[in-house]
């Protein structure tokens, strides 16, 4: 006699039979587990709204640390916090002028990641 159980297994495997080479196609598509685990720790420094906001101002233009703090009405040791955690991720890069250091976005893929996610954001 057949149970509830065997027949789910059942149904399983034959979906399974249908859609087996789109499982096999995703599969071999799907990125290195360390590549993906990078991603997640991407989305991770996107995720504080003061960085975000950050990214905000320097998608703007490139300012120093001054600048940035009266943009964002946060002190200066905040702002460096942040800032040493966004060039750790590689999401901002420096630029010395005598003294000065200026930040700035790492690359225009930086740019484009924050612009898509503010027009998703738009959107909802």
């Amino acid at each position: 006699m057949e149970t509830l159980k065997d027949r789910i297994d059942t149904d399983a495997g034959e979906e399974l039979d249908e859609h087996g080479a789109t499982v096999e196609r995703v599969k071999a598509a799907m990125p290195d587990e360390d590549l993906l685990v990078d991603i997640a720790e991407l989305f991770k420094v996107f995720g504080d709204s003061t960085r975000t906001k950050m990214l905000a101002a320097l998608s703007e233009s490139e300012m120093c640390v001054c600048c940035i703090s009266a943009v964002l009405g946060m002190s200066v040791s905040a702002v460096s916090h942040q800032l040493r955690i966004l060039r750790q991720s590689k999401l901002v890069k420096t630029r010395r002028v005598g003294k000065e250091i200026y930040y700035s976005l790492d690359d225009e893929h930086i740019g484009e990641i924050f612009k898509t996610a503010l027009a998703h954001v738009k959107e909802l």
